[in-house]
C-alpha cells in the first residue's frame, strides 16, 4: 500500500519540482533587471503629483522600458534595483496611445533583459510577472497565457486608440507592476505589464513588430507620429461571393467619417465597406491602424470599399495626428 501511495505522489512532485525551478530561474534572471521606478512633477498650484511603477532594462546603454501612464508628463525620476542601488533617469519619450515609455538611466545599471516575440505564446503557456506591486520591490508571480488577442484602449487627450494583440494573463498583478515585465520560462520578455481588468485578469502590452517599432520611434525621436484617416468603423461579415473571391471573411463597414478629414475630402461614405488598403486585406479597425505609422503620412493610400455592390477604389492622403493634451 505505502509503495502505491508513494509512486501516484512522485510524478505529481516532479512536476511541481520542475515547475518550481522555471519559475526560480526567470525569477534570478529578470529580477535584478526590473527597476522600482518613483516619478515626479510640480503641478500649476504648487503640489507634486507622485508615481509610481516598475521598468524593465532593455539595452547595455541604460535604456528601460515601461508603461506611458507610469511617468505620466513627468521628465525625471529615480529607478532603484533589487541591489539596493538607485539611479535618477529622464523620460525619452513616451507614447500613450500605445501606453509605451521609454527611460534612461543617467548611471550604471544591470545587463539587459532579453526581449521575445509575443506572436509565438500559447494559450496556456506558463508566465511570469515580475515587478514592485505595492512598492514591494522584486516582487514575482506566476501564472498562465489565459487569452490572446485581447483589445485595450488607450487615449492621450481626446485621441483614442485600440492596443490589440494584448496578452491576458492570471499572473496576480497589482498597482505597481505596471511597465514590469511578463516572461516565458526561457527567461524572454514577452509583455509589457499594464493593467489590472478585474480579480485574476492582468493585461501586457506585447512585444513584437509593432512594439519594437515604436520603441525604436521612441528612442529616435522622442514621440511616435501617426497617420490620420477620420474614420470609424466596425468588423462585418462579407457578402459570401465577394469572401469567396477575395479569400476573406470580413470587412470594415464605415460607421462614421469625421466631416472634412482625409477621409471625407476622398469621398468615403458612412455604409461603405472596406475591404482593402493598398493590396491588404482590412478586416477590422486595428488591420487598418497598423498601416497608420508615422511614414503613410502625406503619402496616398489606395482603400478599395464596396459600395451599392460595386468594389471601388479610393484615394486617401492621410494627415497626422495631433497630440491633444
Amino acid at each position: 500500500m505505502t509503495d502505491t501511495l508513494t509512486s501516484s505522489i512522485e510524478p505529481d512532485v516532479a512536476a511541481l519540482d520542475a515547475y518550481s525551478q522555471v519559475v526560480v530561474s526567470v525569477a534570478e534572471q529578470l529580477t535584478p533587471r526590473v527597476a522600482a521606478l518613483q516619478v515626479s512633477r510640480r503641478l500649476r498650484d504648487g503640489s507634486i503629483a507622485a508615481g509610481a511603477g516598475s521598468a524593465v532594462v532593455f539595452t547595455s546603454d541604460g535604456f528601460l522600458l515601461t508603461n506611458a501612464h507610469v511617468v505620466g508628463k513627468a521628465e525625471a525620476g529615480q529607478a532603484a534595483f533589487a541591489d539596493g542601488t538607485t539611479v535618477p533617469f529622464h523620460v525619452v519619450g513616451s507614447d500613450p496611445l500605445s501606453d509605451l515609455a521609454v527611460v534612461r538611466a543617467d548611471g550604471a545599471t544591470p545587463a539587459p533583459a532579453r526581449l521575445g516575440e509575443a506572436s509565438q505564446l500559447r494559450v496556456g503557456q506558463l508566465v511570469v510577472a515580475v515587478g514592485n506591486p505595492l512598492g514591494l520591490a522584486g516582487t514575482i508571480t506566476a501564472g498562465v497565457v489565459s487569452a490572446l488577442g485581447r483589445s485595450l484602449p488607450t487615449r492621450a487627450g481626446e485621441n483614442m486608440r485600440i492596443v490589440d494583440d494584448v496578452i491576458q494573463t492570471d499572473a496576480a498583478l497589482n498597482p505597481g507592476n505596471s511597465g514590469g515585465a511578463l516572461v516565458i520560462a526561457s527567461g524572454e520578455v514577452v509583455g509589457i505589464n499594464t493593467a489590472v481588468a478585474g480579480v485574476g485578469v492582468g493585461l501586457a502590452i506585447p512585444i513584437n513588430g509593432i512594439t519594437r517599432q515604436i520603441v525604436a520611434t521612441l528612442m529616435a525621436e522622442g514621440r511616435v507620429r501617426r497617420a490620420y484617416l477620420g474614420l470609424a468603423g466596425i468588423p462585418t461579415p462579407l457578402p459570401p461571393p465577394l469572401a469567396i473571391r477575395l479569400d476573406q471573411k470580413t470587412g470594415m463597414r464605415i460607421e462614421e467619417v469625421v466631416s472634412d478629414g482625409p477621409a471625407a475630402r476622398a469621398g468615403l461614405r458612412p455604409r461603405d465597406l472596406l475591404v482593402r488598403a493598398n493590396g491588404e486585406g482590412v478586416t477590422s479597425a486595428q488591420s487598418l491602424q497598423r498601416l497608420m505609422i508615422g511614414d503613410a503620412i502625406g503619402q496616398p493610400l489606395v482603400l478599395t470599399v464596396l459600395r451599392a455592390e460595386v468594389l471601388i477604389d479610393v484615394v486617401v492622403t492621410p494627415d497626422e495626428l495631433r497630440a491633444d493634451g
